[in-house]
């Protein structure tokens, strides 16, 4: 989420809105957010309907992968970023970036 937040300004110049999401309350979302600094929504699936419905959620550990996806303006999935490599958000910047999405 803290990378993110460093990319924020280039995303957004990219028309991009950058949404977090996870299974935890509003409340603990809000804290966390303020704690590390981050300043774009941190949205609530309490309950983790989203979270399954996307095909995150792992029973074993009875919590989400981590992932970044980058939905385009029409809800399809254009990209997306799994486990160790969601970290790093530097491919889905670079995607937002590209021509062709800004349209």
């Amino acid at each position: 989420m803290k990378n993110f937040q460093q990319n924020l300004k280039k995303l957004e110049a990219a028309d991009t809105q950058v949404l977090g999401v996870s299974m935890d309350s509003s409340f603990a979302n809000k804290a966390f957010a303020d704690q590390i600094g981050v300043r774009f929504p941190l949205l609530s699936d309490w309950g983790g309907k989203i979270t399954r419905e996307y095909g995150v959620y792992v029973d074993e550990y009875q919590a989400p992968r981590r992932v970044n996806f980058l939905i385009g303006k029409d809800g399809k999935i254009l990209e997306e970023q799994i486990d160790k490599e969601a970290i790093d958000p530097t491919k889905i910047v670079d995607a937002c970036e590209r021509p062709k999405l800004k349209n």
